[in-house]
């Protein structure tokens, strides 16, 4: 298991939220950078170090694109010129305390500064050397967990009176997402920040685009069944309003439908075109905010990071359908507004699924433990997981990197259809 863990490479992106929810970006964060840094004399530490940021340059497009990314720079790195392997509207330099005493590092910072990049000091301390050096920084991050409450007020106030943004990280539960609050910061990353949705979103909100689109698909004169089943399959709440309705009384069905395919063939395309109608009627006009958004998309990234790892786990009593519904449905008690116990309850999917969610208990557990593990960076539950499930550590990123891409290019894809209806004549 240590020998696993020290030859993997994971990279992970962790939500930064602003204080009504919104997404302003993600730190992109990877395993072995204690590892790599040990010694800046070392030179094992760029080896290592370039290994990681070669492997994000060859995703970017899956990574990076479309979102401001908070990546740590150590000194060897900054003085190689490492952060010119990014764009600058993409990435935010982030440096440490390792940066910030060594001058000939900070005149490097203050060069990718002129060039058009955004700069943030991690683990702000209320010291004279970070205030010195507070100017030159457009993101101060402070480790809520580590730093006194009058040291954060004061750092907040002063970081403030010279127009820069404050992040509190470290947010893991429920008081320190209080304290951010009345500190006033204007941003927070942490555990409970990746879990909490600011508002509630009632059963009938979904995803506009995803409706229109839908809509259009339904009304070809030959439509296609694969491409109508896609559409509600990567939505949460559009596959569960399907699987509740074809599985009431209505129907009466004999064995109830376990998934969208199953639902669409018992439905019918011309019971299916009713039931999409009077969604409609109730959607209006506006769609979700940010942060509802954010966990529609989180709960089909889930899905297909499930369907995906089951293929290499051992021993698994449920089926990568099964694995996909698992991942979607994980976030339905942030979308509708229900404990998550009556929400599985009207819906046929497996005992084990059910379990898994509610109790995180036998082997589909485990691999939902994994994937929100793996969300947060918990490197040493990552490998311990990931080797009860029998899944090799070092396919992990790879994985992941396959799905955010897949998840990120259907979304595009329904952001520009859902424009594009929406400014038809």
């Amino acid at each position: 298991m240590g020998a696993a863990m020290t030859n993997s490479k994971y990279i992970v992106r962790k939500p930064i939220k602003d204080m009504m929810g919104k997404m302003i970006g993600y730190e992109i964060q990877y395993y072995g950078d204690s590892q790599a840094y040990a010694s800046e004399e070392s030179g094992n530490d760029f080896a290592a170090a370039d290994t990681i940021y070669s492997m994000l340059l060859q995703n970017t497009d899956k990574v990076l694109k479309g979102s401001l990314n908070f990546m740590t720079f150590t000194t060897n790195l900054l003085m190689k010129q490492t952060p010119k392997l990014f764009d600058p509207n993409d990435l935010v330099i982030q440096v440490g305390e390792d940066v910030i005493i060594h001058p000939l590092a900070m005149r490097f910072v203050e060069r990718y500064s002129k060039e058009g990049y955004k700069l943030a000091v991690n683990d702000f301390q209320f010291s004279p050397r970070y205030f010195s050096i507070i100017d030159k920084f457009d993101y101060i991050k402070i480790n809520f967990q580590t730093v006194a409450d009058s040291s954060i007020r004061n750092i907040v106030d002063l970081a403030h009176s010279m127009k820069k943004k404050c992040i509190a990280t470290g947010i893991d539960d429920e008081d320190l997402y209080q304290k951010a609050f009345i500190m006033e910061v204007d941003a927070m990353e942490g555990r409970w920040v990746a879990e909490k949705l600011f508002t509630t979103v009632h059963s009938s909100s979904y995803l506009q685009s995803n409706f229109f689109r839908l809509m259009v698909a339904i009304n070809r004169d030959d439509p296609d069944v694969n491409e109508i089943e896609q559409i509600i399959s990567m939505d949460a709440v559009l596959t569960y309003s399907l699987l509740k309705i074809v599985n009431s009384s209505y129907f009466a069905l004999r064995n109830q439908a376990a998934d969208v395919h199953q639902a669409i063939v018992v439905m019918g395309l011309g019971q299916l075109r009713q039931w999409i109608y009077l969604l409609g009627t109730g959607n209006g006009e506006a769609g979700p905010d940010a942060s509802q958004e954010e966990f529609l998309k989180l709960s089909f990234l889930r899905a297909s990071f499930c369907s995906e790892l089951i293929k290499l786990a051992k021993n698994m009593p449920i089926s990568r359908n099964d694995a996909y519904l698992m991942g979607m449905f994980s976030t339905l008690n942030y979308l509708i507004v229900a404990p998550m116990e009556d929400i599985l309850a009207d819906l046929p999917i497996s005992v084990e699924v059910k379990e898994a969610l509610l109790n995180h208990s036998g082997r589909c557990g485990i691999l939902y433990d994994l994937v929100l593990s793996y969300e947060r960076a918990d490197w040493a539950a990552i490998g311990n997981l990931a080797d009860t499930l029998e899944i090799p550590v070092n396919l992990l990123t790879n994985t992941y990197f396959q799905c955010l891409g897949e998840v990120n290019s259907v979304w595009k894809q329904l952001m520009e259809a859902g424009e594009h209806i929406g400014t038809a004549p």
